[in-house]
């Protein structure tokens, strides 16, 4: 997909690109440049978030930015455009930016040539204000007579009258919608809403009469120091209790966090993934001390030096043997043609928990690689998640997964399948436990696994011989030099 347009020979245009696999959208999450910067060819100047990953933006040219076309937190669909840049400044005197969205003021909506000037801005998801076929006064104009009455409406209804308060209503300001309701975004609305603001009483200073987020802050400075002396003696003594905010506002009581991006293409797959295949789970407990052992001694040794040695390297090479030995595992189930795909290779799926979310990158054909290298990339792997810079691709044709719940204290669990897999296997929590060894009891290293597989593809036969033998390895790990 083309990700830039030419404008004219001075103005270039950079579209959102699919930056996925046939994603449609993705929400800018930073901007890292603004008006006026200078960029230079392959600079990030944002990142954005999609429904599989962050991914940062570079530009594709030289030049200075001209305007921004969206703020920060929009979702934005595939091929608008998001960026406009100058790649010769100082050429001429640069149109106005058609399309730019202020990152802290509400998005006006293009007016129809048949419309009249001056039409009061839409604010979306609020419609068209009733006095959008009107002229706006002029600034410094006094109030028409009809404004007056509603504003005087307005008035009488916050002092909880039918009819308007014996104090006369001050004007509208200008730019005011004629029907009273203030112009503001919903983050602007929901700001004034948790700090306990009416926004009837805010003195807007934004374009067109809009409240911005430096209206309600200025507001809630002078309510919050004068909160005391307006319960004892309020202003309107006729105003009902009810008119004063709650000492405890709700946004003090609970918090609401969007279901968006990665998070919600989790929820999606787990919910499509549970309900799709049929899940069975399978559990073993295993004497683990030998492994222990052995990932001491790796520690030590020079072949091994600069990479991270761990029980997860030695659990994960244990799983590509038990598919090497029984590699009808490996293999998706494919509902539109009703195939079993058998996969010659494998990309073993590390789950991490990131701020975004839990996410599943593997490494690319990990059956190929020696012990060494299976080590080096579970390392990158888990240090490009927890930065948060996993790119789709890296999470993209996934086989088997591991998910370590050990480390959180976690005994064992019953894991979910990634989509487009057949089998995952869950890690306990590496505990030193009383054992029979060799007819005595005594402490030693014990772990749980489990393993969850899709049973249209994998029968029981198949999943115990595969639970068995990552088990046997982890008992004996000499195993993986003779079965290997």
């Amino acid at each position: 997909m083309t990700t830039m347009t030419e404008t004219s020979a001075r103005f270039r245009e950079f579209k959102m690109p699919d930056v996925g696999e046939g994603l449609t959208e993705a929400e800018i999450l930073k901007w890292f440049v603004q008006p006026g910067d200078t960029v230079t060819d392959g600079q990030v100047v944002c990142e954005v978030e999609t429904a599989k990953a962050a991914v940062e933006l570079p530009i594709p040219f030289d030049g200075v930015v001209h305007e921004l076309r969206f703020p920060e937190g929009t979702t934005v669909d595939v091929g608008q455009v998001i960026i406009a840049i100058d790649v010769a400044p100082g050429s001429g005197d640069a149109p106005a930016p058609a399309a730019a969205a202020p990152a802290q003021e509400p998005v006006e909506a293009p007016e129809a040539e048949a419309e009249p000037k001056g039409r009061t801005p839409v604010l979306v998801g609020y419609g068209v204000a009733e006095s959008s076929t009107k002229r706006r006064p002029r600034k410094g104009a006094a109030a028409a007579p009809e404004a007056a009455a509603v504003a005087a409406a307005v008035q009488a209804e916050l002092n909880g009258h039918g009819a308007p308060a014996p104090a006369p209503a001050a004007p509208a300001p200008a730019g005011a919608p004629a029907g009273g309701r203030p112009l503001a975004k919903p983050p602007v609305r929901k700001l004034a809403k948790d700090l306990g603001i009416d926004l009837a009483t805010v003195v807007p200073t934004g374009k067109d009469g809009i409240i911005t987020r430096e209206d309600v802050h200025a507001a809630a400075a002078p309510a919050a120091a004068e909160a005391p002396a307006a319960v004892a003696s309020p202003v309107v003594p006729e105003a009902p209790a009810a008119a004063v905010p709650a000492a405890v506002p709700d946004s003090a009581r609970e918090t609401r966090i969007p279901v968006k991006g990665v998070r919600k293409a989790i929820a999606q797959a787990m919910v499509g993934s549970a309900f799709t295949a049929p899940h069975v789970t399978e559990f073993v407990t295993v004497d683990v001390t030998r492994t222990m052992k052995l990932v001491a001694e790796l520690k030590e040794d020079k072949d091994m030096a600069g990479v991270r040695v761990n029980p997860l390297l030695i659990i994960a090479k244990a799983l590509l043997v038990a598919i090497k030995r029984n590699p009808e595992v490996n293999a998706a189930w494919d509902e539109a043609n009703q195939e079993i795909v058998q996969k010659h290779y494998v990309n073993l799926g590390i789950a991490a928990a990131t701020p975004r979310g839990l996410i599943v990158p593997n490494i690319k054909d990990a059956h190929d690689k020696t012990l060494p290298q299976l080590a080096e990339a579970l390392g990158e792997l888990v240090t490009t998640a927890r930065d948060g810079k996993t790119s789709p691709a890296a999470m993209a044709g996934g086989t088997v997964t591991i998910t370590n719940v050990g480390v959180f204290g976690v005994d064992t669990g019953t894991p979910i399948l990634n989509p487009g897999e057949s089998a995952i296997l869950a890690v306990g929590a590496i505990k030193l436990q009383p054992w029979v060894h060799k007819g005595k009891v005594k402490p030693r290293q014990v772990t749980t696994l489990a393993l969850s597989f899709d049973h249209r593809l994998v029968d029981g036969e198949l999943g115990s011989k595969v639970l068995a033998d990552v088990a046997a390895i982890l008992e004996q790990p000499k195993r993986l030099i003779t079965w290997a």
